[in-house]
């Protein structure tokens, strides 16, 4: 594959690829915030028509809100979520973050506004990528998100990074430092939180259709 210096020069050449296009401004499948913090649990070690599976149960049962959630009858909870494996510890965990949500924040609005790195971490089952995700799609804060296919894909360009941290600091410095150029790629003033996410989905969506190294 090409050399790369940067970030800006993955994403310049991912974007001309039209990885997608056709997807949502954000990427991500769902428009419902609440339904992408719901989901970035779920998805979890499965791949994401299981979680898609768990959705569907979950509106079925209307517990896809913050009240309806924590108030939830764990048995049928755990029942809902099954397609997604590990049943009994992410219904646990997602009952038990609404709670806690509505806790410290007392809404979903409030939630998206002003919750943080350390208080995501502080949450049972929420780790780096979990809690960038959420903060990414679902509260719309400047957060790049990192996973496997990250990494993979660097890996192909020659990079290899010790830690989460390590990637998120090279993507984010890229971008940063580049952002003029950015805005002229996309022809708009797109904000960083729309790149971030757009970012990530083409780095999923070219490993998914290139998956082997």
């Amino acid at each position: 594959m090409q050399s790369l210096s940067n970030s800006y020069e993955l994403l310049e050449f991912l974007k001309a690829l039209n990885l997608i296009q056709k997807e949502p401004k954000y990427w991500w499948p769902s428009n419902d915030e609440f339904e992408i913090l719901v989901g970035s649990i779920l998805t979890q070690n499965t791949k994401w028509t299981n979680v898609e599976k768990s959705l569907k149960n979950l509106k079925s049962l209307n517990y896809l809100s913050l009240e309806n959630l924590a108030n939830s009858d764990v048995v049928l909870l755990t029942n809902a979520i099954a397609p997604s494996g590990f049943k009994n510890q992410k219904s646990k965990r997602l009952k038990q973050l609404c709670i806690n949500i509505i806790k410290e924040y007392g809404n979903f609005e409030k939630f998206k506004e002003y919750t943080n790195s350390s208080w995501l971490l502080s949450q049972k089952g929420i780790g780096q990528e979990t809690k960038d995700a959420i903060l990414c799609y679902a509260c719309k804060q400047e957060y790049m998100v990192v996973d496997k296919y990250t990494a993979r894909l660097l890996f192909r360009f020659g990079y290899e990074f010790d830690s989460y941290d390590d990637i998120q600091t090279w993507l984010v410095y890229g971008i940063n430092e580049n952002y003029d150029k950015i805005v002229k790629l996309y022809g708009y003033e797109i904000s960083l939180n729309e790149i971030y996410s757009r970012f990530h989905g083409k780095i999923v969506e070219f490993m998914k259709r290139n998956p082997k190294d």
